[in-house]
């Protein structure tokens, strides 16, 4: 199998019911790509559970996970190590990058072990101070890790398996305990950082990108997550200084 879709899954009945598993299902057929799409629920208790279990009904390329709630992190590790395609793409539900964007990303496959998109610094539906927000992540960020690679938060990233799956099961958000609601993380600068550390060669690759999120459950307490993802990054530049990820 070439590609396997890993999408997770917390509340996400607006997105669901706006139609977003029937762009990814056109996208298949269009394509015409050997591939499987992996919906990995975070313990979901809003219907979307259901939802996509019905949906995944009529198509056989489609499974569901149910997993206890853990957070994003945990919900893409748990459809990585389900998955049987030799490449892995992680792409959130709400498509604000559509699932088509993953042909810029396929054509460096074989160059390069991971590919990431990157939004750039127009972000369609996002409030100016969600781009500011951002803007300052990113710079201090650079300031401590990977100051080559411009967005490390886009959702929108494809892997070689064998990578994914060495990899996924070494973030600490993956090992997270007593996890509450949809939490923003910076496991994505963990995760590239540790593979920049073991000599993987990552591309990052523009693409197109709309905040497309519908999902009320999802909104969050802007200054919280800001706080705990700065705190997240010093913790990786810590960890690199200590040597824990050489081993």
């Amino acid at each position: 199998m070439q590609l396997s879709i890993v999408i997770p899954e917390y509340n996400e009945i607006e997105n669901l019911k706006s139609g977003v598993l029937d762009e990814v299902k056109k996208f298949l057929i269009d394509s015409k790509l050997d591939a499987e799409v992996i919906i990995s629920d975070d313990g979901s208790d809003d219907g979307s559970l259901e939802f996509s279990e019905n949906y995944s009904k009529s198509d056989s390329r489609f499974s569901v996970l149910t997993n206890k709630h853990g957070g994003k992190a945990s919900a893409l590790l748990k459809g990585i190590e389900k998955s049987k395609g030799e490449w892995v793409l992680i792409t959130d539900m709400d498509q604000s990058t559509p699932i088509f964007e993953v042909l810029k990303l396929l054509q460096y496959s074989s160059d390069y072990e991971i590919i990431i998109g990157s939004r750039g610094a127009v972000r369609s539906n996002t409030s100016v101070l969600r781009k500011l927000a951002s803007y300052i992540f990113s710079t201090f960020r650079k300031s401590l890790v990977l100051s080559d690679i411009e967005d490390t938060q886009c959702g929108f990233k494809l892997l070689d398996s064998v990578v994914a799956k060495q990899i996924f099961p070494m973030l600490e958000a993956t090992h997270e305990e007593h996890v509450r609601g949809w939490r923003v993380s910076a496991f994505d600068v963990e995760l590239l950082y540790i593979a920049r550390k073991k000599g993987y060669k990552i591309k990052e690759v523009k693409v197109e990108w709309e905040n497309k999120d519908k999902s009320e459950t999802k909104k969050r307490k802007f200054v919280r997550e800001s706080l705990d993802m700065i705190k997240e990054v010093i913790r990786v530049r810590m960890n690199g200084i200590k040597g824990k990820y050489t081993t």
